[in-house]
């Protein structure tokens, strides 16, 4: 049984970018910040409803700029970038945009969009926010669940593909990777993120051991 080789990395991804060759990755699947200050929105958590509270990180004040995409598109053969509805202004028109639909009427997102730079039809995964995220270890305040991701490589991904995420963030698409057979360059800049990120996939590549 193959096992999936997971590359993570503490640094800054633009640098890291410019030292990869030309389509170096078949596939990016990447979540950069927004640039909604994401933080700020949720200064006043709801602790009678159990809201996790996080420690105050200004990661999302501003959008990636012209250069990270230039780099991506250069890097990689295909790119799908969560949050492209902020973001039209660095991305070409396309068909295909992704939806996570969670399902539920709340104060924030009931839903959050991703450009994609595939031809085919715009496609939604449906799954509430309540089965993302109850009885999870929530380590990353834009977590998203690992489904989604295997949801997008089933659908996007080609055997033998290696995966680029420029923004791991929880390590939800490393744990999604592994579990079906890809291989994956993640990178992280906040060390705080990163430590989270690894010790989670940890029990995963302990697994590889017995292969």
């Amino acid at each position: 049984m193959y096992r999936s080789k997971i590359e993570l990395h503490n640094v800054d991804c633009l640098p890291f970018m410019k030292q990869c060759v030309d389509n170096q990755f078949d596939l990016a699947i990447v979540d950069p910040p927004y640039g909604i200050d994401w933080m700020k929105q949720i200064e006043n958590p709801n602790t009678k409803a159990n809201w996790k509270v996080h420690d105050k990180k200004d990661w999302d004040k501003n959008i990636p700029q012209q250069e990270y995409f230039d780099e991506l598109f250069r890097v990689s053969k295909n790119q799908i970038v969560w949050g492209g509805n902020y973001m039209t202004e660095y991305l070409p028109p396309s068909p295909c945009w992704l939806i996570w639909d969670k399902m539920q009427e709340f104060t924030g997102a009931v839903f959050e969009m991703a450009w994609t730079s595939f031809k085919s039809p715009a496609k939604a995964f449906r799954m509430s926010r309540v089965e993302a995220y109850a009885n999870k270890n929530k380590i990353h305040p834009t977590q998203k669940p690992e489904r989604l991701y295997e949801w997008i490589l089933d659908k996007y991904a080609n055997e033998g593909d290696l995966i680029l995420d420029t923004h791991l963030g929880s390590g939800s698409i490393a744990v999604a990777c592994d579990k079906m057979g890809y291989d994956l360059v993640g990178i992280e800049i906040d060390k705080d993120y990163f430590d989270k990120a690894n010790k989670r996939i940890e029990p995963y590549r302990k697994q590889q051991t017995l292969f």
